[in-house]
């Protein structure tokens, strides 16, 4: 980190504002050739900026003397107009001036190298800028202010204090020691083994939150499935006709309900089929069903219909919609239902179709997916990273619980494992590969 960088931390475009920001040693002579002098650190001041005797724009300057500032790193940030000109002839002068243009995510990569957040802090710089619904921007904010930090860092030091106990009554054996001290580490392990256990049972809600509620709408062709997307979605996002097997490929349709992020998917319908194209979106249906949080399974009441459509596709807790009630009497409706009941599946009736004939189903599904995002308590893990280090310190704990009494040097190296799957979480430890993953992500001047 021996060079200075910079970028435009600003989208690209025509605008009243932009700003261009400087981090590194040399980012002191950098203000100093542009503004004629180094203004005071933390205050705004109006500069006129030149380079080589000719002028870019009238800017507000900001510099920022580490380790007071974002990276860490001495940095500055040029306010000028958001004109492209204006910008370009600014990051040309950087330039010429020996400066580098950042990587994407150099600069809160510099932040975390420096001590100024950990990699969970980091991810949530990047899921902030990213936040589309009020929940992400809320998930966000409480993992960049250390929500998961906090946590993990209180665990972590909970496994040292167990891993001490147990390495003192390796290493002194023939020392008075309190009796039993290796079994004084027990408690502590098995209440945090447990805890790691129902933090991972919540593990995928943070996971929703952020990339957003997978819902699959699945069922036989022509059940209605694009017609009730067209009717969630209030929009027509899919084409909707009366010939069987319209839809080939999965039609996804971000959208929004009770303030979270919803990727709603209109598939295939299943059915057997010699059509190669047609079979190829079946498979991608099933796929895509797989792998939701929630199925749709959209049955035609007027049609003929059998539990088994559903097999391999829909499990307890997904919902029956049955579509076209206004096509037939209620003892067919009934039909219907008794023929699901036994299959764990929430029943619901609508005719897609009509004027409204979805509402029902929409506001029941907003309260279906507040239900299942919402929390008193902030989520254990918001990527999956998070959830396999939680999963492989679990099992490094169970391990050490079935060694303590036993075989305690060999616990006591468990618990060290579980605590440096732990640190891997937030970058107390972490390979090259996994931070460049995380960085990568980001946009250039972040």
């Amino acid at each position: 980190m021996n060079d200075t960088i910079y970028a435009p931390a600003t989208a690209a475009g025509r605008a009243a504002v932009a700003v261009v920001r400087v981090s590194g040693p040399g980012s002191a002579q950098a203000v100093r050739d542009l503004a004629g002098g180094l203004p005071e650190a933390r205050r705004a001041a109006l500069r006129k900026l030149a380079h080589q005797g000719r002028p870019i724009d009238d800017a507000l300057v900001l510099w920022f003397r580490g380790p007071a500032s974002y990276t860490g790193e001495d940095s500055a940030e040029f306010h000028v107009h958001g004109g492209r000109a204006v910008v370009e002839a600014l990051l040309s002068a950087l330039s010429a001036l020996g400066l580098r243009l950042a990587e994407p995510g150099e600069f809160t990569r510099r932040a975390f190298e420096n001590g100024k957040l950990d990699l969970t802090q980091a991810e949530g710089v990047a899921d902030l800028i990213d936040a589309e619904t009020d929940a992400q921007r809320r998930q966000a904010l409480g993992q960049l202010g250390g929500a998961l930090s906090k946590r993990y860092d209180a665990w972590r030091d909970l496994l040292l204090h167990s891993l001490a106990m147990l390495e003192a009554a390796v290493d002194f054996p023939d020392e008075e020691l309190p009796e039993d001290v290796a079994a004084r580490a027990r408690p502590g392990l098995a209440a945090l083994e447990a805890e790691i256990g129902e933090a991972l049972v919540d593990a995928s809600r943070g996971r929703r939150v952020r990339d957003g509620f997978r819902i699959a709408l699945v069922g036989s062709p022509n059940a209605g499935k694009s017609t009730l997307l067209n009717a969630l979605a209030e929009r027509d996002a899919a084409i909707v006709t009366s010939t069987p097997g319209t839809t080939r490929d999965i039609i996804e349709v971000p959208m929004m309900l009770g303030g979270y992020k919803v990727l709603l998917a209109d598939t295939a319908g299943l059915r057997e089929t010699e059509d190669a194209i047609e079979a190829e979106g079946v498979r991608r249906a099933r796929a895509w069903a797989d792998s939701a949080d929630l199925r749709l399974w959209v049955i035609d009441a007027s049609a003929l219909f059998h539990v088994k459509q559903g097999e391999g596709i829909v499990r307890p807790g997904d919902w029956a919609v049955i579509n076209k009630i206004d096509l037939v009497d209620g003892s067919r409706r009934e039909e219907i239902a008794a023929e699901l009941s036994g299959l764990g599946l929430r029943v619901v009736e609508m005719a897609a179709r009509k004027p409204g004939g979805a509402e029902a189903a929409r506001v029941e599904l907003t309260s279906h997916v507040v239900d299942a995002l919402g929390g008193a308590e902030f989520p254990a893990a918001t990527r999956i990273r998070h959830a396999e280090s939680l999963t492989e310190a679990r099992s490094y704990l169970q391990r050490a619980l079935s060694e303590v009494g036993l075989e305690v040097e060999l616990a006591a190296e468990d618990v060290r494992l579980a605590a440096r799957s732990l640190a891997r979480i937030t970058g107390r430890i972490d390979p090259e590969d996994v931070l460049g993953r995380v960085f990568s992500s980001f946009c250039i001047g972040k």
